[in-house]
């Protein structure tokens, strides 16, 4: 099957085409991602309108990009898989409408996909890919959960965010330093050149069991940090690694009770948070002590785009579920309410 996948949730639009009878990563006949970051800077956030109303304007263009990449026409697709949901109501309901319609127009089998299971599944896509049962870290701008996968489609939580995800708090702690939006990949890159063990923020929520997070009260300390320095240059890149420090641990020591709770010994890690050098490397370290491997989808395939979405679709309709022709939208969606694969 060539499944064309489309994703909008949020502010970026990503359209893929996978081919499932190459499978691995060779498998992704073409992908592009539009990003709106230039569009919402000057609000210092997303607007669910103005977000909504580009993809409308983009989404069209990109298809007929991406299948011109693939070497494909409208005639080669054999199924579409769109985003229906977790994200914002409005840029949902543009990707579901676009799909929908192709595959009506097309007379081939539709499918929406969980935006979480969409990231869930992305290191699958390549050549060595994980089997279940493992533990996966979800870690994002608008999560951050710890999820025991028994088999695809099969997911338990085992832990979540309390309030900001990882993600939300990378981006907010930059906002109060003063870094342009997006702050988190700002943050990120300015830590590089702190100097590690100037400023050492609590790891939330380690002193007691359990596998929740919280980052909030993170940020404040940072903020307080902050108001209270010289405000130089290399105290901001020093705070700002002493920041992504304290989230790294944090992540790595809930990590390690979740891998111990459930007796595995592979972690997936997905979502734009994975993305982070940092975050890898101890991970890996992690997993590695342990015998066992930590898996993470390439940098490019770690932010929303339409080949995680393709690739989770063609799991579901080559093990023939499909949708009806309703257009589906749901912008809070349990993933432990999904079918098995």
């Amino acid at each position: 099957m060539n499944v064309l996948g489309i994703e909008s949730s949020c502010d970026e639009t990503g359209v893929a085409v996978y081919d499932t009878a190459i499978g691995g990563f060779a498998g992704l006949r073409a992908h592009a991602v539009y990003s709106q970051i230039a569009l919402h800077a000057e609000y210092g956030g997303v607007v669910p309108e103005l977000a909504s109303r580009d993809h409308v304007r983009k989404l069209l263009p990109l298809i007929r990009q991406t299948l011109a990449e693939a070497g494909l026409s409208t005639a080669d697709i054999d199924g579409v898989a769109y985003t229906a949901g977790p994200g914002l109501v409005g840029a949902l309901l543009v990707g579901a409408g676009v799909a929908r319609s192709l595959a009506w127009a097309l007379d081939v089998p539709a499918i929406g996909v969980h935006h979480m299971e969409g990231h869930l599944l992305a290191p699958l896509i390549e050549d060595d890919p994980p089997r279940p049962p493992f533990v996966a870290l979800l870690v994002s701008g608008g999560h951050t959960q710890l999820v025991a996968v028994d088999a695809i489609g099969r997911y338990r939580l085992l832990g979540e965010t309390l309030d900001d995800a990882a993600g939300e708090a990378f981006d907010k702690t930059a906002k109060l330093m003063g870094l342009p939006y997006p702050g988190g990949p700002q943050l990120a890159a300015l830590a590089e050149q702190g100097v590690s063990g100037r400023f050492r923020f609590s790891r939330p929520m380690t002193d007691r069991p359990g596998l929740d997070f919280s980052f909030s009260g993170l940020k404040t300390q940072v903020l307080l940090a902050w108001q209270g320095s010289d405000q130089s240059e290399q105290t901001r890149a020093d705070i700002a690694r002493g920041f992504e420090d304290a989230v790294v641990d944090t992540l790595a020591i809930k990590c390690g009770r979740a891998l111990e709770a459930t007796g595995c010994d592979t972690l997936v890690v997905a979502g734009g948070v994975g993305a982070n050098r940092r975050l890898r490397a101890k991970l890996m370290e992690l997993c590695a002590a342990r015998g066992g491997r930590a898996c993470f989808p390439r940098p490019a395939l770690c932010t929303d785009n339409g080949a995680m979405i393709a690739f989770a679709g063609a799991l579901r309709l080559a093990a023939g579920q499909h949708d009806d022709a309703a257009i589906r939208a749901v912008p809070r969606w349990d993933m432990a309410t999904l079918a098995p694969v």
